[in-house]
């Protein structure tokens, strides 16, 4: 619930201007600056970012993130949060992360992938928010016109903008979803229904649900991926102790989910052979790369029938359990040379009569049947 007016969006822009950079972080370096921000690792930037209010907010940043040292202001808890000190890849308003090959065009991303964890106190209102913006332009600076908000935790009696519309499985966790705006730009939020500390997973997950929702299309950008707090009342020892992030392109639209397959090609042939028995299944799936070039870095789409439920899987990583998923390679079998095949499965449970998916995507591309 960051940047709900439009005066607070032209002060945060207006104030950018100004934007006080403080180098490379060393061990515990300190920022109270109210738009103060600096780099760690050489490809993250940490930034303070108190837009809502004059009064004092401190960080001190590590190595690996950040933790809020003191936070004097007060929001009201039916209105907008005070800041939003916050790690980041990509580019924000007028600052990008070194090396950043954000902004990227939905289309070509491949896999986008985080690992984020938290450090949680009580007595405080405010929630942990990791956001990913995305705009019809590559732009590098001002507001997009797409948020997407995960709340991992949030204390106190505060929500996210606009209104409940429905629940989401992604990354194989229940979340549920609000979307609305606040007056600047569209915003689609996925609360957890208990705290995370921790967690890495596919941001392009998160992506094509709502590019799944019509907020977006392929044809948009992905500027940032952010992660940190946005505070209310206090904060002080609230931490990201670890944020990392890494966009890849070379794709064709995300993979998995979309309502209209592309056209099949010949670069790729899935072979699925299923075992069933009375209320449950197994599925080997063999996908072949039948182009004339490797493949490094693969995700098949696919949608299972009604009734159908994924318990386990092995040598893939499935972004949830039922309905439209995308499995994703682990680390040992990631490249596919030409002519060659990796192969994984998952058993689960069924009702009704089993049928077995009808379509497969390959990186956003169609696959034969094998």
């Amino acid at each position: 619930m960051k940047r709900f007016l439009a005066a607070a969006c032209v002060l945060a822009a207006s104030a950018l201007g100004a934007l006080v950079v403080t180098g490379t972080a060393q061990a515990d370096t300190r920022i109270c600056d109210q738009y103060g921000s600096t780099t760690i690792g050489g490809r993250y930037v940490v930034m303070n970012n108190r837009w809502g209010t004059s009064a004092e907010q401190c960080i001190n940043v590590t190595g690996s993130g950040f933790s809020i040292a003191s936070q004097q202001g007060t929001g009201s808890t039916s209105g907008a949060p005070v800041s939003y000190p916050a790690v980041f890849y990509g580019c924000h308003y007028t600052n990008c992360s070194p090396g950043t090959n954000l902004p990227i065009q939905v289309s070509q991303i491949s896999s986008a992938t985080s690992s984020i964890s938290y450090n949680y106190v009580s007595g405080a209102t405010y929630d942990a928010a990791y956001d990913i913006w995305l705009d019809p332009t590559p732009r590098r600076d001002g507001v997009n016109q797409q948020e997407i908000m995960i709340w991992f935790n949030r204390q106190g009696n505060i929500q996210p903008i606009g209104s409940v519309v429905g629940n989401a499985t992604i990354g194989g966790r229940t979340w549920q979803v609000w979307r609305g705006s606040n007056g600047s730009n569209a915003v689609v939020s996925y609360v957890a229904p208990s705290p995370i500390t921790s967690w890495s997973f596919s941001v392009l997950d998160f992506i094509n649900d709502v590019r799944n929702r019509g907020a977006i299309t392929n044809s948009w950008y992905l500027t940032s991926i952010q992660a940190g707090f946005e505070p209310w009342i206090g904060g002080a020892g609230l931490a990201v102790t670890s944020f990392s992030a890494a966009v890849n392109g070379g794709g064709n639209g995300g993979g998995g989910g979309s309502t209209t397959p592309p056209p099949a090609s010949s670069s790729c042939q899935v072979t699925y052979t299923p075992n069933q028995w009375q209320g449950g299944f197994s599925a080997d799936v063999t996908v072949k790369n039948t182009g004339s070039s490797a493949i490094n870095g693969w995700s098949l789409g696919f949608t299972l029938p009604a009734g159908q439920t994924i318990t386990s899987s092995w040598n893939a990583t499935l972004s949830g359990s039922s309905g439209a998923l995308t499995a994703r390679n682990v680390s040992f079998n990631g490249s596919i040379p030409a002519g060659g095949s990796q192969s994984f499965g998952f058993q689960g449970n069924y009702s009704g009569t089993y049928a077995s998916p009808s379509s497969f995507t390959l990186n956003g591309t169609a696959c034969t049947r094998g």
